[in-house]
């Protein structure tokens, strides 16, 4: 019997098959079969070694630490570097001879320690007031730095704010603080790596929720009181939203006079970063301000200044193109009664919240609601005021910002009626006591 024979073209064919998919190429087994191994799966895989945890086996705790000191260290080396980039540029300058590199570095470092309360001093004279734009920076990168590389456990989240704390006091010993300043800012560190780690842990994808890790804690607290506080937080965040709109409007106004500040200051390039640079560590502040504004009490940049809806009083402030934004003139007519009316509407929203999630079974449990919603704004407003306030030099300038308390009492009445305007009437238990006692009292 004759037996056929494979043609060239096959048997070449059956070569190739059997050499594999290329030179040189290795396979590997899988479920599905054999996968050919490029370098591109090589590429992945290695990145993928790369991004994965390069401790494994060391305890949680560490991944918290390192998370800390990395975020401490991108916040701090964004404001030292520019500062040695401006020592660097005016090095040749005569009158720069005597100072030392290590000026830079302080001044970025003070700069840093002052976004965490520490008080800043320029020329022996203590600037109190929080650069809020630092502040938010440092939150920003420890928000960053724990969702990208920590482990969300409650120890690595202790032992990251742990190492955000030693960090602060550590540069604030080797620039040289006081021991009240340190105090300050262990408050401060405490508070930024608190609420930076703690939402970049919460927002990894192996994280649990925060309702259910914080679930021992708000259980406690009555319900109606939960409600309260969370529709005051959405109050007291709509109040910082229009405030930084009012913010962006005061710019635009002045931006004639902010343009004369800078061309008096006749800065040249590195100056005008410099200055572009401090000036957005304190823009938020300025919003904060606004929030004084709209709450009717106002602020002042300076002993004997007052800007309000229904006052400005403006005296001699420093050549800082930012202030050329603030408020020239009063509301006008009607216009007046535009921010007490703003607050209540506010008010409202948090009441529309709490109409939403309480109904019963007691009358009186959206009254209850409303003081507390009312009451967790004013304490936000208070602790932000504080913070944005204090002094930026001596004498009348040691007095800038507004008071806290003031400013926190003018918010909580407007934001309690309105609250109160929208929940009371919504809410069908009230209106049946309302309905009862009413009928009771045409009976008698």
């Amino acid at each position: 019997m004759s037996q056929s024979r494979p043609s060239s073209g096959s048997a070449v064919a059956d070569r190739g098959r059997a050499a594999g998919p290329g030179r040189g190429s290795r396979r590997r087994r899988t479920d599905t079969g054999s996968v050919p191994i490029t370098a591109t799966s090589r590429s992945a895989r290695a990145t993928e070694a790369l991004s994965g945890s390069a401790l494994e086996g060391a305890p949680r705790w560490v991944s918290g630490v390192l998370a800390a000191l990395q975020a401490a260290v991108l916040s701090l080396l964004a404001l030292v570097l520019p500062a040695i980039a401006a020592f660097v540029a005016t090095a040749a300058d005569p009158s720069n001879s005597g100072v030392s590199w290590f000026r830079a570095v302080r001044v970025g470092g003070s700069l840093w320690l002052a976004g965490h309360g520490v008080p800043l001093g320029v020329g022996g004279v203590g600037v109190t007031i929080v650069p809020l734009g630092v502040t938010a920076l440092a939150v920003f990168t420890c928000y960053a730095s724990a969702r990208r590389s920590g482990v969300p456990t409650l120890t690595a989240y202790l032992a990251g704010i742990g190492g955000y704390v030693a960090m602060v006091l550590g540069v604030a010993l080797v620039i040289g603080t006081s021991a009240s300043g340190l105090l300050r800012g262990l408050a401060g560190a405490v508070l930024v790596a608190g609420i930076g780690m703690g939402t970049g842990l919460a927002a990894r994808t192996d994280a649990p929720t925060v309702r259910s890790v914080t679930r021992p804690l708000w259980s406690r607290v009555p319900r109606v009181v939960r409600v309260g506080a969370t529709a005051g937080t959405i109050v007291a965040g709509s109040l910082v939203a229009v405030a930084a709109a009012v913010t962006a409007l005061w710019v635009v106004a002045g931006l004639a006079t902010i343009g004369d500040v800078v061309d008096g200051l006749g800065l040249d390039p590195i100056g005008g970063a410099v200055l572009a640079f401090g000036e957005l560590a304190f823009a938020p502040n300025l919003v904060v301000w606004a929030i004084a504004w709209l709450a009717g009490p106002g602020f002042a940049v300076g002993a004997g200044t007052h800007f309000a809806p229904h006052e400005v009083l403006a005296g001699p402030m420093p050549a800082v193109p930012m202030l050329g934004a603030l408020p020239s003139n009063t509301l006008p007519g009607i216009w007046s009664f535009a921010t007490p009316a703003l607050l209540i509407a506010l008010g409202a929203l948090g009441g529309w919240y709490v109409h939403r999630r309480i109904s019963g079974p007691r009358w009186w449990h959206p009254a209850v609601a409303c003081v507390a919603l009312a009451g967790f704004a004013t304490l936000v407003v208070t602790l932000l005021v504080v913070v944005a306030s204090g002094g930026i030099g001596p004498g009348r300038m040691a007095h800038v910002g507004a008071s806290g308390l003031i400013v926190g009492l003018a918010v909580a009445w407007p934001v309690l009626v309105g609250a109160l305007v929208v929940a009371l009437p919504g809410d069908p238990v009230f209106r049946a006591a309302v309905r009862g006692a009413t009928s009771r009292r045409g009976e008698a």
